[in-house]
């Protein structure tokens, strides 16, 4: 089953006090060379099914009305992930629909 991961961070226009307090943690630890941090949060969509163009605009709805605040958010990425089941379906697939043999077990071409 794919799994749709959508991104969400907060507008670069607003502070982020988490953020603001994970770059002083760093610091007070002897960390180095970050000048910034900003958190965001991250969710994990498992769909059934095939991820077709139908699903996407309902995945991008979800994301701008359900999973982010548009007053103080911004959705900045949604990104489709395959499980490795899923890929060997795929190469399978696209194997058997070619016109010249399939690659033996660990091969390519």
């Amino acid at each position: 089953m794919p799994t749709i991961v959508v991104d969400v961070m907060p507008k670069a226009e607003l502070l982020d006090p988490q953020g603001k307090a994970v770059a002083g943690a760093l610091a007070r630890t002897g960390r180095s060379g970050i000048s910034a941090v900003r958190v965001g949060k991250r969710f994990e969509l498992t769909v059934d099914g095939p991820v077709d163009d139908a699903l996407r605009a309902q995945v991008r709805e979800i994301a701008e009305d359900i999973l982010s605040n548009q007053v103080i958010e911004d959705v900045v990425g949604i990104h489709y992930e395959v499980t490795n089941a899923e890929l060997v379906e795929e190469t399978a697939a696209s194997a058997e629909a070619s016109d010249g043999f399939p690659a033996p077990a660990g091969e390519t071409h």
